[in-house]
This record gives structure tokens, sequence and C-alpha cells, in this order.
């Protein structure tokens, strides 16, 4: 957090299956495993390309959540299915120790391309829902502190499962 890269808006993929496509994506996959991330978008790698990657089977930094199927999705477009909007806790790899609860489109459709250019066209709900719009938020240059609601619902990770923990045993 505080890299100018971050804030700016992300240029579209205007050509697919190119070497420096599938280089760009390896590179964001191994970072993304290495770190445990959920997603990653290409600004947060210091390229403002609209590339984002996400998915998991079984994800340490979230334990409670679904899986979300691999996917590789170039200039996305998300459109919200309803109006329901629900809050979840969220950390970024940007954004090191930290997490917040963040509210976002409980449904949504999103639509892009893959690594080759094929369309991808999906409906779905839920933490899936959650993440696309977090790795797209990326590609407008938002972090997701940016969107919380109350900062008292902001904090250091360590300190805030050290306060859920106490909450419980009281």
């Amino acid at each position: 957090m505080g890299d100018p890269r971050l804030w700016q808006k992300a240029r579209p993929v205007a050509v697919f299956a190119t070497p420096d496509l599938h280089i760009l994506i390896a590179d964001m996959e191994e970072t993304m495993h290495h770190l445990d991330g959920a997603g990653l978008a290409a600004p947060q790698i210091g390229v403002g390309l609209r590339v984002v990657i996400f998915g998991f089977e079984n994800n340490p930094r979230y334990p409670e959540a679904e899986s979300v199927p691999y996917t590789v999705l170039i200039n996305p477009v998300l459109t919200p299915l309803t109006d329901e909007v629900e809050e979840g806790w969220e950390g970024c790899l940007s954004v090191p120790g930290l997490r917040g609860l963040v509210p976002r489109w409980r449904t949504l459709r999103y639509t892009g391309f893959d690594l080759f250019g094929n369309p991808i066209d999906r409906s779905v709900e839920g933490f899936h829902a959650r993440v696309v719009q977090h790795e797209c938020d990326h590609l407008e240059g938002i972090l997701y502190p940016m969107r919380i609601r109350d900062l008292r619902s902001f904090g250091f990770t360590d300190v805030l499962d050290l306060a859920q923990n106490q909450e419980t045993a009281d």
C-alpha cells in the first residue's frame, strides 16, 4: 500500500495468447500461491493491465471459505444480479497484516476472456463473488480499505483475531 501504481486504472489487454501474457500470468500464479492468496491482480505486481487470477481449493488465509475455481480473467466486466450487499472480512496481499469488514454485492455476473481470448461468462455468489470484486477493484485503482464503512472494523489481523477469541470466550 502506498505504491502509486496501485491507485491507477489498468489498461485493457488488446492481444491474447502472447508470450508476454503467458509470462505475466505465470508470475502472478507463482506470487499468489507463494503468499497463500485467494487471487491477484496484475497491478499488484506492477503491471497496469486488466488481468486478474483467482481460485483455490483450500486457503489458510480463509479457512471457512468455500472453494473457488481457478480462473484467469482478462478485461473483466462485473454486473450485480441483485441489490443485496453483504459485509465480509477481507485481507489483501498489498495490505499485509490487516483485515477489514467490506461490503460487496452478494451475487454478480462476470464476463471477460481467458488467456487465449475465449469468452468467460459466469454468475456467482458468496465468497466467489467477493474475491472477483476484490481483484477487479485493483484494476480500478481501489484497495479494499477504501470500501470499509466503519473503521472500527479494520485492523491488524492478529489483534482482530485476539479480540474475536476474547469475545467468544466471554
